[in-house]
C-alpha cells in the first residue's frame, strides 16, 4: 500500500556525507567534511568512507562553476553545487533523499563556512578550518521533513536547472575511466581498491545493515 511505501521511504532515507571544497586550478582543496558510515557493516566502514571522499572530490573536480548536478552511482547519489566563486559543496545520500533538501543544505553549509572563514584562511587542510557545524547538519538533516523549516528551503530551487547524470562515468572527461582513476589514486588504500573491484563484480557497492 501507498502508506506502507511512504513509511518505508522515510525509514530508508539516508544522508551519508557533506564535503566543502575550494576548486583550485591544481584540483579541489578540501575545506571541511563530515561523514556517517554507521549504517554499513563494521568491516566495510573505512573503505566506504574512503570511497565517499574519493567520489565527492571527483564530482567536485568534474563539475563546472555555476552548475548544480546530481550524479547517480549504484544506489547512491552525489548532489554537487559548484558556485561561480569556485566554492563547491557535495552531499552524498541514498536515492530516496530529496535533492531539493540536499541542494539547500549545500547552500547553507557554504554560506555558513564563508561567514566563518575568509578565503585567505583556506589552506586545503580541514584541520586549519574546523567546522563542527557540518557534523551537526549531518545529524539534523537525516529527517528531510524537518529540514523545510530548518533551512527555509527556497521554493524556486525546483526551477533551477539540475543536470542529472546516470553514472559517475558520464561526468568524467572523455576517455577517462573510473577504474583508472581509482587505481591511480593516492587517497585510496590497497584494501579499498580491492573492495571496489570485488563490489563491481557483484554489482553491489556497499551493503547496509
Amino acid at each position: 500500500s501507498n502508506k506502507q511505501h511512504n513509511r518505508k521511504t522515510k525509514l530508508s532515507m539516508k544522508l551519508f556525507a557533506i564535503a566543502l571544497y575550494d576548486k583550485a586550478p591544481a584540483g579541489p582543496r578540501l575545506l571541511a567534511h563530515a561523514k556517517d558510515v554507521s549504517s554499513f557493516g563494521f568491516f566495510q566502514r573505512s573503505s566506504v568512507g574512503e570511497f565517499m571522499d574519493f567520489f565527492a572530490k571527483t564530482v567536485a573536480d568534474k563539475t563546472a562553476p555555476s552548475t548544480r548536478s546530481s550524479i547517480k552511482e549504484n544506489e547512491y547519489f552525489a548532489h554537487v553545487h559548484v558556485r561561480a566563486d569556485n566554492t563547491a559543496g557535495v552531499v552524498i545520500c541514498d536515492a530516496e533523499y530529496p535533492s531539493r533538501v540536499a541542494f539547500s543544505l549545500i547552500s547553507k553549509a557554504i554560506e555558513d563556512f564563508q561567514k566563518r572563514y575568509p578565503k585567505a584562511a583556506w589552506t586545503g587542510n580541514p584541520a586549519d578550518t574546523p567546522f563542527a557545524e557540518l557534523d551537526e547538519y549531518l545529524i539534523k538533516y537525516q529527517k528531510p521533513e524537518e529540514a523545510d523549516s530548518l533551512l527555509k528551503i527556497q521554493k524556486d530551487l525546483d526551477e533551477t536547472k539540475v543536470i542529472l547524470h546516470q553514472t559517475i562515468e558520464s561526468v568524467l572527461t572523455r576517455g577517462e575511466k573510473m577504474d583508472d582513476l581509482i587505481s591511480k589514486s593516492d587517497e585510496l588504500s590497497a584494501s579499498s581498491k580491492m573492495f571496489y573491484k570485488q563490489a563491481k563484480k557483484t554489482n553491489s557497492c556497499c551493503v547496509m545493515q
